[in-house]
């Protein structure tokens, strides 16, 4: 999978003359929850990352010991691009997850017009600061659940551990998979279009003249 999305990315994909409609969309959560994977299973570029290796200088601030296997950490921000269709384009921004760069989160969600809060459902708590963030700067917002494998978790209880209104979507993704990531990025785009056709000022009545 790894060798098809790389000749993919290589290539790139030049945006059509018909584009006019570009959403700049920030992906949150905690640390090693997929963020960075979703960006490049999904861009249609090859994506700019910021990983770096994990080293000693890290122990003591950095928390893997629920991520075993992971050697790499964002250290700033992925970015891709994906086109929906002929018109409309997302502009993807993966946000770091470590608490030492939550500085950062403030600059991504300017312009945001949307985020995906991507949750590993064995760690719960490592999203409570993002969906914090969000609120607070009053950013709409989905949540998807990354299969990690861990315990199952009803819906409910998921919505219930992280106080989540049922006006905000909550679906299950494999970060992994670009057809899964893609559907959260779509579900985010409906949500989006949800809210701004239910928020959009009723048209002015005409008045019958006799």
């Amino acid at each position: 999978m790894d060798s098809a999305t790389s000749d993919r990315q290589a290539a790139g994909a030049p945006l059509g003359d018909a584009t006019d409609n570009g959403l700049k969309i920030v992906i949150v959560g905690g640390f090693g929850v997929g963020k960075t994977t979703m960006v490049r299973s999904v861009s249609d570029i090859r994506p700019l990352n910021t990983e770096e290796v994990m080293t000693q200088a890290s122990q003591g601030i950095d928390d893997p010991s629920a991520v075993r296997g992971k050697t790499s950490t964002t250290v700033a921000f992925d970015f891709g691009r994906i086109s929906l269709n002929e018109q409309t384009v997302l502009y993807l921004f993966g946000a770091p997850g470590q608490e030492r760069f939550w500085f950062l989160w403030d600059r991504l969600f300017t312009g945001t017009l949307g985020a995906v809060v991507l949750v590993d459902t064995r760690r719960l708590a490592d999203s409570w600061y993002a969906i914090d963030r969000l609120e607070h700067h009053g950013t709409p917002f989905i949540v998807a659940r990354n299969d990690f494998g861990g315990p199952p978790h009803t819906a409910e209880q998921v919505r219930e551990a992280l106080d989540l209104p049922e006006t905000v979507p909550l679906i299950d993704c494999d970060a992994r998979s670009r057809e899964s990531s893609k559907h959260v990025l779509i579900t985010l785009v409906e949500h989006l279009h949800a809210l701004s056709t239910a928020n959009a000022p009723e048209p002015a009545r005409k008045i019958a003249t006799p």
